[in-house]
């Protein structure tokens, strides 16, 4: 099995999709995990991604500037999203084999590269609309595991309220165990080859 860091992940949602099937995954956020202190490191993930040789990183940087929904305020906040933009560098040239790097339509695209994928979460089970992109270092695309009827965009239409911005962010759970079980077999099936 393969040792895995979620990064940027509170939930705890995709580390226990990738624990359910015997890999070593732990995740990383300035907050703390909603599910306990076990497998999480709560701390910034620059200091946690040379703990050790990780084999693959899930990355889900924060899409507060960088995620053109929030457009009309870009010229704004150009200096948070230069450093926004640089996290994201930083995520993609982390010394890992296998990165995915995970965020919404966003100027990652035209100011670093194009995603790899763009997946919805209607292809793995929910009936529900929200784009979501992919850039991928050594990884495969994600194949889709269950389409559904429905194409609701029920995480567009929350209301406001102080916690709508965690709720947004969560990985829904038919993607957390897709990326599992189809990254996780890759990763493990690549590691025994090079064996």
């Amino acid at each position: 099995m393969s040792l895995i860091l979620v990064a940027c992940e509170f939930s705890g949602t995709v580390r226990r999709a990738f624990r359910a099937l015997g890999h070593q995954a732990f995740s990383c956020d300035l907050l703390p995990a909603d599910d306990g202190k076990e497998h999480h490191f709560q701390r910034d993930v620059r200091e946690v991604v040379g703990y050790c040789d990780w084999d693959l990183m899930i990355a889900h940087p924060p899409c507060t500037h960088l995620a053109v929904s929030g457009a009309r305020w870009f010229k704004d906040k150009q200096a948070e999203q230069a450093e926004a933009l640089a996290f994201v560098e930083f995520l993609l040239n982390a010394p890992v084999p296998y990165i995915a790097l995970e965020n919404p339509i966003s100027i990652i695209s035209s100011r670093i590269r194009k995603p790899d994928q763009i997946i919805q979460p209607w292809q793995f089970g929910h009936g529900e609309t929200k784009a979501t992109c992919f850039w991928l270092k050594n990884l495969p695309k994600l194949v889709p595991t269950h389409i559904v009827e429905g194409r609701e965009a029920r995480i567009h239409k929350m209301p406001p309220g102080p916690d709508r911005w965690k709720e947004r962010s969560r990985t829904f759970q038919g993607i957390a165990e897709a990326m599992a079980q189809q990254w996780g077999d890759y990763v493990t099936q690549q590691k025994r080859e090079a064996a």
